[in-house]
């Protein structure tokens, strides 16, 4: 029988023409050579990690300079070569729109160059990143050392050209018709990370472009159109009459409805409005002065040694406070557009008692200061009347931003010219700090004890330089203290072209002021404002220092005293191009 191959036990028959089976191939082969190429890896590793070892890591730039791969001296060398020449020229700065430029060496800014190399740290020891480094940069910027002080003063010259306030919205007038005036957020410089960025990038030889924050306002575009069609259009709709007594009458026209109603944020939200009541008390007193009896103030006879007192003279007449209370009501309501004045006993300001208190009663003092606008004009006006027969006591302080305050148009004053940060600008109240430097030198040729007072960061040609003090809502005030055994009395006296004030009571001092020359000339910047930006050109003023000292004779006894020297540094104003 036949026998089919393989059958039984026997081994298999190899096919005819058939292949022999195939071996496996060892797998040690690959592994050694994935060894081997780990093994050459290690070794460039180990050898490019030598090689470099000492000096700046691959890919490491600064200011732009390329410095990776040099040793640490030839990359200090090569970083003075071509950084040092940029650190003795004017940095050009932009801040918003607005570019300026500062200079490093009055900024206290100086290169760290040990301390530059030093942010460029080791070799790195990761090789991802050794390999990455042949392909990519990092820049480190130059290590500044930094005179905070001189930085802080040259941030603080930049702060005014580009601080903004926000305007808030608010409705105006074009003779009697209502304009809209949307609010418009502000902006403030960064001080605290400007220094971060202008110490990285002084040196790159770019511009450096230094951070702001915004400053939103509180007031909405509807909040402004509500108050016109609540308000505004009402109020100067029609004439409101006041009834007088003796069958006198006044008439507010809506042209002054329009200048004394203003709108300012509320706390709740929105606008509210309100009256200036100067404005409207002005429109009134000629037409009912008929009506009305004038309060006349004590005075001083200095025709008789010691000098008599006049008596004053109390008087009667209209309250506008009383009368004007109800006034908003009437204007924007749908009734008779009438009110009844309302009148009263007016003591006068300065009464016989005030004068007889100061016992030997004579001018220890005076001080007049003038060359300001029509509108500051009203609110100097304003300040002197609410100061005007205030009596200070021995050992009392006197505090002009108390005795002034709230400065807002429901307290009498208006919107004018001030010194916003060394460029003309528009404020309410613009002008008291007239009256503010004006008190300041009554009390300081008094003799009397300064306990406050800051001068303005910029000077301002019409003032003693060293001896002026301006003054802030809330914020910056004017005091002094009456260290006389008797009281003093001030006296104000105000006309269009300036204001006088006068310190009554007993003469205990002559005082001399010693003021030291000019010094330390700082010069302007100019800076360009773009077109379309907010924008009051100036020529721009130096900056300078100067001192005064106070010597104070004491008339009874001879004795001098010379008070500790002040000195006050005026920042240079800067020179504004407007248009770029």
């Amino acid at each position: 029988m036949p026998v089919t191959p393989g059958a039984g036990g026997g081994p298999p028959s190899r096919p005819s023409g058939g292949e022999p089976p195939r071996r496996r191939r060892p797998r040690r082969l690959p592994l050694l050579i994935a060894a081997a190429v780990v093994a050459v890896l290690a070794l460039v590793y180990v050898a490019d990690l030598l090689i470099s070892s000492g000096s700046v890591p691959r890919g490491v730039t600064v200011a732009g300079v390329p410095v990776g791969g040099l040793s640490l001296a030839d990359a200090e060398q090569t970083l003075r070569t071509q950084i040092e020449p940029r650190t003795t020229v004017p940095v050009q700065v932009t801040v918003g729109e607005v570019g300026t430029q500062i200079d490093p060496t009055t900024a206290g800014l100086a290169v760290d160059w040990e301390g530059t190399l030093d942010r460029a740290g080791e070799q790195p020891l990761n090789p991802i990143t050794r390999i990455t480094s042949f392909f990519t940069q990092r820049e480190i910027g130059v290590a500044t050392s930094v005179d905070r002080a001189a930085v802080d003063g040259a941030l603080g010259e930049l702060g005014p050209i580009v601080d903004r306030a926000p305007v808030e919205g608010t409705v105006r007038f074009d003779g009697v018709t209502p304009v809209a005036v949307d609010p418009v957020p502000g902006q403030q410089l960064d001080k605290e990370h400007a220094l971060d960025v202008l110490a990285r990038d002084w040196a790159s030889g770019r511009p450096v472009n230094l951070p702001l924050f915004p400053l939103p306002a509180l007031t909405t575009p509807e909040d402004v159109a509500t108050a016109i069609e609540e308000v505004a259009r009402p109020a100067v709709s029609a004439p409101v009459t006041v009834i007088g007594e003796e069958g006198s009458q006044g008439v507010l026209e809506p042209a002054v409805i329009a200048a004394a109603l203003s709108f300012e944020p509320a706390p709740e939200g929105g606008l509210k409005p309100v009256l200036n009541p100067t404005v409207v008390t002005d429109a009134l007193e000629d037409q009912l002065a008929g009506s009305e009896r004038e309060p006349v103030d004590a005075s001083l006879d200095f025709s008789t040694n010691p000098a008599t007192v006049v008596p004053s003279q109390d008087g009667r007449g209209v309250d506008y406070e009383a009368t004007l209370a109800d006034l908003l009501t009437v204007l924007t309501g749908s009734g008779p557009r009438e009110i009844t004045a309302v009148y009263s006993d007016q003591p006068a300001d300065v009464t016989t008692e005030d004068l007889q208190a100061l016992g030997t009663a004579g001018v220890i003092s005076e001080f007049q200061t003038g060359g300001f606008a029509a509108d500051s004009g009203i609110n100097i006006r304003r300040a002197a009347e609410l100061i005007n027969g205030m009596i200070v006591g021995p050992g009392e302080t006197f505090s002009l931003d108390a005795a002034t305050g709230p400065r807002t148009p429901a307290n009498g004053y208006v919107e004018a010219g001030v010194i916003d940060n060394g460029q003309p600008a528009r404020g309410i109240a613009g002008g008291v700090s007239q009256v503010s430097t004006t008190l300041f030198n009554a009390a300081y040729f008094a003799g009397l004890t300064d306990v406050e007072h800051r001068a303005h960061s910029f000077y301002i040609s019409r003032y003693p330089p060293g001896r002026e003090a301006t003054i802030s809502d809330g914020a910056i005030d004017m005091r002094f203290r009456n260290d006389t055994p008797t009281a003093v009395l001030i006296q104000t006296v105000w006309t269009p072209s300036s204001v006088t004030v006068r310190l009554l009571g007993t003469k205990y001092y002559e005082v001399e002021s010693v003021t030291g020359p000019r010094t330390n000339p700082t010069s302007p910047n100019t800076v360009n404002v773009p077109e379309g930006e907010q924008c009051a050109p100036s020529q721009g003023a130096p900056g300078f220092t100067i001192t005064d000292t106070r010597r104070v004779t004491d008339v009874r006894t001879g004795e001098v005293r010379t008070d500790p020297t002040t000195t006050t540094r005026y920042n240079p104003s800067p020179r504004v191009v407007c248009g770029g």
